[in-house]
């Protein structure tokens, strides 16, 4: 039994640097999400905490006011006092918020009435359809990035001539904002999804540049040193050591390099002809559909969380070695072969 005069064990929870079981895990995880929601929750359902307007339920004789118009609270009893000296019958109301900051229950429904109500006009497009749009420009802008960045990125960082031959002017063309180019892409490129797709490279592959040149230059030394001994050469240094060392590092990069991108998607999409996710947004705040607005944007929450996890699952399996990993093939494959190397030792 531990002994009751000893100083109390401090919680794994608090420990710098510590690890979480499971459980912990799980409720931390919920409440990243639960906190922020009963905040928004408190603040569209309490109404003594932010509910700055009245919504009318019952105009009375109140000539301007119409049943559902928010007004302020001050307008709102102004006008009750002069119809009551009136003699006239004042409105009644309740404590309501401003329409652009709808309640959860409000942007629920919005989220599926998006998905089954037809759009307004023919040449309107459904939520489903803009975002799959949207899906599409952030893929090529990334794709395009990457093909070029995470090369030249690894031999950044490997290769000191190559760094003081790019890395100067990628560090000053990465401080220009990719929207200022905006009407030079739209002149070169036109005005359909090109010059979209121009901006998310721009606003990713200078950063992708920097961040996977500054992960390669992590490598251990120890590994470069014992390979030179043994006398590898440059191409089986990059090849055999310094890319199968680095290789999940770039990995979690690129996740978190996709994430800018989606940063410059609106942007991008208010260049050249409107389309995609933006385009919807700007629409139904047109039509002072904010529920419809907020839905729009927690979609977007939603399928980058979404696609996030999913290349996380991905990169578990695909670097064993890593301490979060989990079986897989390419784990089957490692330990397969470690088997039979013992073997061909041991026989």
């Amino acid at each position: 039994m531990p002994d009751p005069k000893s100083p109390k064990r401090r919680s794994s929870l608090w420990k710098i640097q510590g690890d979480l079981d499971l459980r912990s895990r799980r409720i931390l995880w919920a409440l990243s999400f639960g906190v922020p929601l009963l905040l928004w929750a408190m603040i569209s359902y309490v109404p003594w905490i932010w509910h700055p307007l009245v919504e009318v339920r019952d105009p009375g004789d109140v000539s301007w006011f119409t049943p559902g118009l928010r007004v302020e609270k001050d307008g709102f009893e102004r006008a009750n006092a002069l119809e009551l000296a009136r003699g006239q019958k004042p409105a009644t109301g309740v404590p309501a918020n401003p329409v652009f900051l709808p309640a959860p229950h409000q942007v629920a429904v919005a989220m599926v009435t998006s998905f089954t109500t037809a759009p307004r006009l023919k040449e309107e497009r459904w939520l489903h359809e803009e975002m799959w749009h949207s899906i599409q420009i952030i893929f090529w802008g990334f794709f395009l990035s990457s093909l070029v960045g995470v090369p030249l990125g690894i031999l950044c960082g490997a290769i000191p001539a190559v760094t003081r031959l790019s890395e100067p002017f990628i560090e000053f063309f990465r401080y220009l904002p990719a929207p200022a180019f905006g009407a030079l892409c739209v002149a070169v490129l036109g005005i359909d999804d090109a010059p979209k797709i121009a901006i998310i490279f721009i606003g990713t592959f200078f950063q992708q540049v920097l961040v996977i040149a500054n992960t390669v230059r992590r490598v251990e030394p120890s590994l470069v040193e014992a390979a030179q001994t043994l006398g590898a050469k440059p191409g089986q240094l990059l090849w055999r050591v310094i890319l199968p060392a680095s290789i999940a590092d770039i990995y979690t990069d690129q996740r978190v390099l996709l994430g800018w991108a989606w940063t410059y998607l609106i942007v991008a999409e208010l260049i050249g002809t409107s389309s995609g996710i933006t385009y919807f947004i700007n629409l139904q705040a047109k039509y002072r559909q904010y529920d419809n607005v907020m839905a729009a944007i927690l979609l977007i929450g939603v399928v980058g969380l979404g696609g996030d996890l999913v290349f996380a699952w991905i990169g578990r399996r695909l670097f064993p070695w890593r301490k979060d990993a989990k079986p897989g093939f390419f784990r089957r494959r490692k330990t397969a072969a470690l088997a039979a190397a013992a073997e061909e030792v041991f026989a």
